[in-house]
């Protein structure tokens, strides 16, 4: 059974650099990646790549979903701020129908990354799967935004460069509610799709009824 003090040990004990220290001792450079959108029914897909200075922990930092947004938005200065470099990358509705979703979201994260001012050593990737065609050592975490704090700190910039992209769009379309639910599959947004149809900006390889 887990005790308390067996998780305050952990929570103590826990590295959020464990990944990236072997890079840091031989003075290269490290970038998180991570996607947000997946799950969507509208908008596209969005990675972010951030490379941080060594040892650079901003506090409330983690996984984008565990962040309430009024910090994340707080957050994503800071860590605009203190990054070496940052990059957005995104795959519309169209290639996510074109790509599979799964795909879609790599070829995100590798533009991401491709638009760094700066070039890697190593790349955290979030997830299981390996971005394809990418020349640059990466290594593929899952749970990544959890465990590394490059990751976490993409998983942010990737989570509110998206909703910032579907507030707008919600302007345009707001029978949609993309204010609220930004594309995710809810119910409010399965009965606006049945009231009003589908937007070029839905994804058609999605089911959508």
């Amino acid at each position: 059974m887990t005790t308390k003090n067996t998780i305050e040990w952990f929570a103590e004990s826990f590295d959020p650099f464990s990944f990236e220290r072997p890079i840091w001792a031989q003075d290269g450079l490290v970038a998180g990646t991570d996607e947000a959108g997946r799950g969507c029914l509208a908008g596209p897909v969005v990675a972010a790549a951030v490379i941080l200075p060594s040892n650079c922990q901003i506090v409330g930092v983690t996984d984008s979903k565990k962040v309430p947004a009024k910090k994340r938005l707080e957050l994503v200065k800071i860590i605009k701020e203190k990054a070496l470099a940052y990059a957005i990358g995104t795959c519309s509705p169209k290639e996510i129908d074109q790509l599979n979703i799964l795909w879609a979201s790599m070829e995100a994260m590798k533009r991401a990354l491709l638009e760094l001012s700066i070039v890697p050593d190593l790349v955290l990737v979030d997830g299981p799967t390996s971005i394809p065609n990418l020349a640059l050592r990466s290594r593929s975490i899952i749970k990544g935004d959890s465990l590394s704090h490059s990751i976490a700190a993409a998983s942010i910039l990737a989570k509110t460069h998206r909703d910032q992209v579907m507030l707008d769009l919600h302007d345009i379309h707001p029978e949609y509610s993309w204010c609220t639910n930004v594309g995710y599959p809810t119910k409010q947004h399965y009965e606006a799709i049945k009231r009003h149809g589908i937007t070029s900006h839905h994804r058609l390889s999605f089911r959508l009824n």
